[in-house]
């Protein structure tokens, strides 16, 4: 849209249209999770800004406004882009395997010279496109069961193979669930995932011993028994366990958690953010925070009830099964119900790459609930 078109009052009405059908209750719950990150980081930090509660703020900024600029784009060219942005995301990931940038022993990242980042982020947002176009052109009936499944399986397991060979089992298995959710929203038969539930818990063992890695392994052991290795692999489980538990119904007090200021809790700002706020303010306050969460999902999936395009429905709620995943791994991760894998909690945890991640993906919900009358029958599209 060029400057011009923006100076002509039918275009400035268009606009402001649009800036009312964004669902600002959405984008004030949105805020409130940053916040409390925030909140908690310049706790950590001794009570201050620096290092990471200031750019925290800074980056959720930035993001929030991309996300209202995204807003507005036309839910077709999301349509348009879908499979350009899912061949790029695997491209990107091809690039890692050759270029690139080694650390702590995961080859993870793509170093730009004045940046780096991880293509994998790409994928989680490119995934659920690329399904979401693929479902919109087949029938309901080939989406329930046929040889049209084997299409997207192969989508899904191309950038998982890729990511998890990184090494990011975290990441792969975000990718991977967050592909079979979209699947089965599509329609997928009840018999196909009642048979897939089974192979893959039939699989699990055979995957621990053959196919992980050896520390992914030991992460495995050292969730089933914390105990085995206090000081060494189940430290991070066991302090983040005493965190939750010493913080009490009501908290120990703003600034006052023991674990989490004596930095005997590690990742505190990062993975490990949710049990920093549970010493502090307790099963309430995490209650609370958790309501939020849910005040969030429930948002989105209302806006994907809302599409009148299979397109948008299955766009905005594959987005949000991506961020309700996110939610879940995380907080079974920090009570020991799951193994440690990396996965932050979205908006609270510290860190930029996954808060674009998240908020280029509300702005895509954002662009289905403004566009939601939209028919999409085809890959053109304007932006407002």
């Amino acid at each position: 849209m060029t400057m011009s078109a923006l100076s002509r009052p039918g275009e400035r009405d268009r606009l402001v249209v649009k800036f009312t059908q964004i669902d600002w209750t959405f984008a004030i719950a949105l805020c409130l999770l940053a916040g409390t990150g925030a909140l908690m980081m310049f706790s950590v930090a001794g009570s201050s800004w620096e290092p990471w509660a200031g750019a925290h703020l800074f980056r959720f900024g930035f993001c929030f406004v991309l996300m209202i600029a995204l807003a507005l784009f036309d839910v077709r060219v999301w349509f348009a882009l879908a499979y350009p942005i899912y061949g790029i995301g695997l491209l990107l990931l091809l690039a890692v395997e050759f270029v690139g940038d080694t650390r702590m022993g995961a080859t993870r990242w793509l170093d730009l010279g004045f940046m780096s980042f991880q293509p994998s982020e790409v994928m989680k947002v490119g995934i659920v496109l690329a399904l979401a176009r693929f479902y919109h052109g087949i029938s309901a009936e080939d989406a329930r069961l046929s040889w049209w499944l084997i299409i997207p399986a192969l989508m899904i397991a191309a950038p998982v193979l890729l990511v998890a060979h990184q090494p990011d089992l975290g990441t792969a298995m975000l990718i991977a669930l967050t592909g079979a959710a979209v699947v089965v929203l599509a329609g997928l038969s009840w018999k196909v995932i009642g048979a897939a539930v089974i192979s893959f818990v039939a699989a699990v063992p055979i995957m621990v011993m053959f196919v992980l890695h050896e520390y992914q392994r030991k992460r495995v052991m050292t969730f089933l028994d914390p105990e085995s290795d206090p000081s060494g692999s189940g430290y991070h489980i066991l302090q983040s366990k005493i965190a939750l538990g010493s913080g009490g119904f009501f908290g120990k007090g703003y600034g006052l958690g023991s674990q989490s200021q004596l930095n005997f809790l590690p990742e505190k700002h990062t993975d490990f953010i949710f049990a920093t706020l549970a010493e502090e303010f307790g099963f309430l306050g995490c209650a609370l925070v958790l309501a939020l969460f849910a005040a969030v999902i429930f948002m989105a999936l209302r806006t994907a009830s809302l599409a009148h395009s299979h397109f948008g429905r299955l766009a905005a709620a594959g987005v949000t099964a991506t961020f309700t995943l996110y939610v879940l791994i995380n907080g079974a991760m920090v009570m020991g119900l799951a193994p440690v894998v990396g996965v932050p909690m979205p908006l609270l945890s510290y860190g930029g790459t996954v808060m674009l991640t998240v908020m280029i993906g509300w702005g895509l919900v954002q662009s289905v609930r403004v566009h939601r009358y939209t028919e999409v029958t085809s890959g053109k599209g304007a932006f407002v």
